[in-house]
């Protein structure tokens, strides 16, 4: 299909339902010949046992009165969770496709051609904007194979695949591997190349194991589940985590480690004692919900008592200076 012909797609939003993970809604828009634009919106069931349906959608996401250009990854309306969005006026060099919404890993998606086809074309898009890639290579297959994408993208693929650091057939070269390698064996240390997680186990990411590490810096805890931390960061957006919760947690454990400290302070007085333990149950259970829902904000009580405490503690380094 033609871009230049017809109507032209120029934002693709997928959502996926937070309940109920078969059914997906997608937002569609079209620039038609005479410069209006058309939005549809259309709900599909993926059954994980059998092919996927397109069933009769209301406009839900349409009469929530948010423009399409706004809504990106990550974004939350109702029970619906924007795991894709794509839109044609600001192109990222790169963007990434779900393994849900890939045609190729995902083979079930051509039972439903109205979002199969749209998919096809931004894939087509993001192999256009890969091509511009700076390449002196790559850049002279284009101008020499300028009509035949298909081909252009096999042999960008081959281009990348070399080591980019050493030059094909130098003599230079392979002496300069062989005397790495002999300071490698004289000195007995080998240097191990970082191993990148598999597609697949990315994919099997779930909440429950990015939650083992909430209490950790998100620099650690991408080291932990062993991928990247831009890898990481994509997969809070798919479930909703606009940020990292490590301060929130860290900050609700310095404060029940205060209330701690106070509750051993004054176990004469029982009534301050009691509202001590209170307050740090409450503490605890609010932490207990930050874990299982990472995108909640800190309660204003907890806010205001965490400034109490930070007063108190200035007007006391402020006495004793």
């Amino acid at each position: 299909m033609d871009l230049s012909q017809g109507p032209c797609l120029t934002t693709l939003v997928v959502f996926e339902n937070t309940i109920n993970k078969e059914l997906i809604r997608s937002l569609h828009v079209y620039r038609l010949e005479n410069g209006e634009e058309n939005e549809v919106e259309r709900e599909f069931v993926f059954r994980k046992d059998g092919p996927y349906v397109e069933t009769a959608a209301a406009p839900l996401l349409l009469l929530q009165g948010v423009p399409a250009h706004e809504l990106f990854e990550g974004r939350v309306i109702g029970l619906w969770l924007c795991s894709f969005a794509f839109h044609a006026h600001r192109l990222p060099r790169f963007f990434f496709i779900p393994s849900l919404l890939s045609i190729s890993r995902n083979p079930k998606l051509k039972s439903i051609p109205t979002l199969a086809n749209d998919l096809q074309l931004i894939f087509q898009r993001g192999c256009g904007t890969e091509d511009r890639r700076p390449s002196r290579e790559l850049s002279k297959e284009t101008c020499t194979r300028d009509g035949d994408n298909h081909y252009h993208l096999k042999r960008s693929l081959l281009v990348l695949d070399q080591d980019l650091n050493c030059l094909p057939n130098s003599g230079a070269n392979s002496e300069l591997l062989k005397s790495r390698q002999t300071e490698q064996n004289a000195t007995g240390v080998a240097v191990k190349k970082k191993k990148r997680a598999d597609s697949k186990d990315v994919a099997r990411i779930a909440l429950e194991d990015l939650a083992k590490y909430f209490d950790l810096p998100i620099v650690e805890a991408s080291r932990n589940l062993n991928v990247g931390l831009t890898v990481l960061k994509r997969k809070c957006r798919e479930f909703g985590i606009p940020r990292w919760p490590h301060r929130k947690i860290k900050s609700l454990d310095g404060l029940i480690r205060d209330l701690q400290e106070e509750a051993e302070q004054r176990q004469q007085d029982e009534a301050a004692a009691y509202a001590v333990a209170k307050r740090r149950m409450m503490l605890e259970t609010e932490k207990e919900s930050i874990e299982k829902e990472p995108f909640i904000e800190l309660k204003s009580e907890t806010k205001r008592f965490r400034q109490d405490i930070f007063k108190r503690r200035h007007k006391a380094r402020a006495l004793k200076n």
